[in-house]
């Protein structure tokens, strides 16, 4: 069974499915041991790899070789990958499609945005004429071979929202996405027009969207979560607040819990897991 596949029959299940995006191999490697599914999101790479806010830095090849080492250290989770605008041209998005597919990769996310493009849940976003997006995702659709292939809206007008989102759930594209969804009213409203479409929804600390349990998503017909930044965020928070305890301590290590604290041994611990000879399916985990 293809990676696909096996996403597709894991939307198609009960309840919504959480994917939780990812930013590099440490972050995955915790992740994994939580949920069966990641989001490579371009929020997190872009600040992890470069070091830049998410407005159209990430090259291509960077982006595989990053999915292409997910899917090397975790062959049993979903990988979701964010390919921004399938950077720029719709024959290089092809190209890069064609590549994840053949690397492992179980979907791709494909955004409307004109560059130079933006953050779902920042201010100023542009996309481009829809038939312009329309014909740029039929060829990634012509293109892939079992890849789910998630379309998304980043319109901001009221009534571009719905028209673009009748539109994208009309094509071949496995499930819709309306990014910066503001209300629950708009989530309804959306899942009305989507008809029996997959609905995806993404949930960012201090964005635009509604913060919603997973059980308040189903019961509003949404099939899919991302998550983008939670590891990248809780990371941040983490390490400033190591770093000031370090230097108010004037340098003195703290002192690792042997039961719960993270330290050589409880780090190595982790990564470990991702030597080949080690792998296995962690009971409860994995697809």
């Amino acid at each position: 069974m293809t990676y696909g596949k096996k996403l597709r029959e894991r939307i198609a299940g009960p309840g919504t499915t959480p994917l939780i995006g990812v930013y590099d191999m440490y972050s995955a490697s915790i992740a994994a041991k939580h949920y069966d599914g990641m989001f490579v999101s371009g929020f997190g790479f872009a600040a992890s790899y470069y070091g830049l806010p998410d407005i159209g830095f990430i090259a291509w090849p960077d982006m595989v070789a990053f999915v292409q080492r997910l899917r090397g250290a975790f062959p049993h989770h979903h990988l979701l990958v964010d390919i921004d605008d399938g950077y720029v041209d719709a024959e290089v998005a092809c190209h890069v499609v064609e590549g994840l597919e053949r690397i492992g990769a179980s979907g791709v996310i494909l955004e409307d945005q004109k560059r130079p493009r933006r953050c779902g849940h920042a201010d100023g976003k542009q996309v481009l004429p829809l038939e312009e997006y329309l014909e740029k995702l039929h060829q990634v659709l012509e293109t892939r071979e079992d890849l789910v292939v998630v379309a998304r809206t980043d319109a901001t007008d009221e009534k571009d929202i719905l028209h673009r989102a009748e539109r994208l759930a009309a094509t071949d594209a496995d499930v819709i996405l309306v990014d910066g969804v503001r209300s629950i009213e708009w989530i309804k409203r959306i899942r009305t027009v989507v008809g029996a479409k997959p609905l995806l929804f993404n949930q960012i600390a201090g964005g635009k969207s509604p913060r919603l349990s997973l059980g308040e998503l189903a019961d509003l017909g949404v099939d899919v979560a991302i998550y983008s930044t939670p590891c990248l965020f809780a990371a941040h928070e983490a390490m400033d607040s190591a770093l000031a305890g370090l230097k108010a301590a004037d340098g003195r290590l703290p002192e690792v819990d042997p039961t719960r604290g993270i330290g050589v041994k409880a780090s190595t611990a982790l990564l470990e897991r991702n030597i080949a000879r080690e792998r296995r399916t962690p009971e409860g985990v994995g697809v």
